[in-house]
């Protein structure tokens, strides 16, 4: 296996990271504040917040069973793909593979960053083998991105190709897990602390945590990776509003049991009721809070329920997914009116 050293960058692996006025008295006691150039009115949003916010690291690590010193976390979990490529991927020289179809997000990184993005097609149950990604693979690929469960199929990746995946590629192994809390799928945290291997698991608050708005992410990962993050990352990057909310919400973990149960059960729901739509030729299986749904007319039914004022999401476009709508389950009386719209459709 390749060492982090190895993969990292060279300019970053050499580069002095900038030392923010809160990093440097670290582990102190203090209750005067004049070392950040800050307005001493307005308290307490004239303050810098915490650059590695280690109160809510601590919070996190209880509830995810994840140690603090392996966990980074950014604004969204869209901070952590884009650091993949910027600590690890060399532009023009170095390559990623991912699945496909997956999140949009892993391509639009590799064109800004200008990497080599190698797309694996997912086969008719919109799954992979695990030779077919490493068969893809080069000296030059530093990374290989799996979403599971995948959007916008909305399945799990079969675990067991992963963890092929995981044992034999010698590079970054990213698993993106923002929808596990509708999964039954176990998640593949248990990696990260495993100097065997080059894992990083994305979660996010953004959907059964019911806090897209606050935009946080989180990445867990071994604790060179998590080094090598905090070394490139902005040095706020993550508000003090964001903190204070997340404390909060991660405070009544039980609320979040509660809507996710609800959400199960409307999936069940909405997934039967969908399929005997009469524009509806197949509802693919889903381990999220969300399904996907092969139509008759997916722009045609689309454009329809915009003018009732309901948004679903129209995936023709996507390579697999030619007629496919992509439906987030709502509340109860949301998905009702969807499926009203949808039966009165003529």
């Amino acid at each position: 296996m390749r060492t982090i050293k190895d993969l990292v960058r060279p300019n970053i692996w050499s580069l002095a990271p900038y030392s923010s006025a809160r990093n440097e008295y670290s582990g102190h006691v203090a209750h005067v504040f004049l070392d950040a150039n800050e307005n001493p009115f307005n308290g307490p949003y004239n303050r810098y917040p915490d650059p590695l916010q280690e109160e809510l690291k601590e919070r996190i690590s209880s509830i995810k069973n994840v140690p603090a010193e392996n966990i980074f976390l950014g604004n969204g979990s869209d901070e952590a793909i884009d650091l993949v490529y910027r600590c690890f991927c060399e532009p023009k020289k170095d390559n990623v593979v991912a699945i496909c179809p997956t999140y949009g997000m892993y391509e639009v990184c590799a064109d800004i960053n200008d990497v080599e993005y190698r797309k694996v097609l997912l086969d008719e149950d919109y799954q992979i083998k695990a030779e077919k990604l490493l068969a893809a693979c080069d000296a030059n690929t530093k990374a290989i991105w799996i979403c599971s469960p995948n959007n916008p199929t909305g399945n799990n990746i079969n675990s067991e190709e992963i963890e092929k995946v995981i044992e034999q590629f010698d590079g970054i192994v990213v698993v993106d897990e923002a929808y596990i809390d509708f999964s039954n799928q176990k998640s593949f945290k248990r990696y990260v602390s495993n100097d065997n291997y080059n894992v990083i698991v994305l979660q996010t608050m953004s959907k059964a945590w019911g806090s897209a708005a606050i935009r946080l992410g989180m990445a867990f990962a071994k604790e060179d990776i998590i080094g090598i993050f905090n070394k490139v990352k902005y040095p706020y990057n993550v508000n003090a509003l964001t903190q204070e909310q997340a404390m909060k919400r991660l405070n009544d973990p039980q609320a979040v049991s509660q809507w996710v149960s609800i959400l199960l059960q409307e999936r069940g729901r909405m997934v039967e009721a969908f399929a005997e739509l009469p524009i509806c030729e197949k509802v693919y299986p889903t381990d999220a809070n969300f399904f996907l749904a092969k139509v008759e007319d997916a722009q045609g039914t689309y454009d329809y329920l915009v003018e009732k004022g309901i948004i679903v999401r129209n995936r023709t476009r996507i390579t697999l997914c030619n007629n496919c709508l992509r439906v987030t389950i709502g509340t109860r009386e949301e998905n009702n009116e969807l499926l009203g719209a949808l039966r009165s459709m003529k």
